[in-house]
């Protein structure tokens, strides 16, 4: 019998799918970001608001970020202040904080506040995440596991996020720390590559065929 979490969890993410049974499939579409040119809005400025922020920032160090809330809690200011690229704005949502936007992660204690905030940015096409309401979220937040230009992100569909957790430390464990070394590696030696594109890729594919069986 299949076993589920009793909560749904908003922070999880979509690059490697596990199929748990046959009559369900993580439909989710896998997509790298690069925050640090985008323009991403929090609303929300406690715990829950640290959390996204905090996994936000461990990925993405200078991911361009406005959080806004009447007040905050001391350890987000804190980091805040570690990242040039972060703003605070000590005030109430405000629609117009919505312009230019291109994300929006909404994590307030007041679920009416987070469902207009919903509401507003699919007005505007914002892809939006509002915390712990799947059914209000455009996109998830999930494990991650980053060495070097090597990223893994992780996605349960939103049904376990401690699945994705424990996935997470899989892969951080077995994947050798120098396969940045090898990354950058294969990338000089595909510079020097002659031929089309096809002639490339199947030159690519030989070299790297035993990796398979690490």
């Amino acid at each position: 019998m299949k076993q589920k979490e009793s909560y749904s969890n908003s922070h999880d993410s979509a690059s490697i799918s596990f199929e748990e049974d046959l009559g369900e499939r993580n439909q989710l579409y896998p997509i790298f970001l690069k925050v640090h040119q985008l323009n991403v809005l929090i609303v929300g400025g406690g715990n829950v608001g640290l959390e996204k922020l905090s996994f936000l920032l461990k990925s993405s160090p200078n991911a361009i970020v406005e959080v806004v809330a009447p007040r905050f809690l001391p350890e987000l200011v804190d980091l805040v202040h570690q990242h040039d690229s972060v703003k605070l704005t000590m005030k109430k949502f405000k629609k117009k904080m919505l312009k230019k936007r291109h994300l929006v992660i909404a994590c307030t204690d007041d679920l009416e506040i987070n469902k207009k905030i919903y509401d507003l940015s699919r007005k505007r096409f914002l892809i939006c995440n509002i915390a712990d309401t799947p059914d209000l979220c455009d996109y998830y937040l999930g494990g991650i596991v980053t060495k070097g230009n090597v990223k893994i992100a992780i996605s349960t569909n939103g049904k376990s996020p401690t699945t994705a957790k424990r996935l997470r430390e899989f892969f951080e464990e077995v994947l050798p720390d120098d396969i940045n070394k090898m990354v950058l590696n294969l990338n000089e030696f595909r510079k020097t590559l002659k031929g089309n594109f096809e002639e490339k890729v199947e030159k690519m594919n030989k070299i790297t065929e035993t990796l398979k069986n690490i």
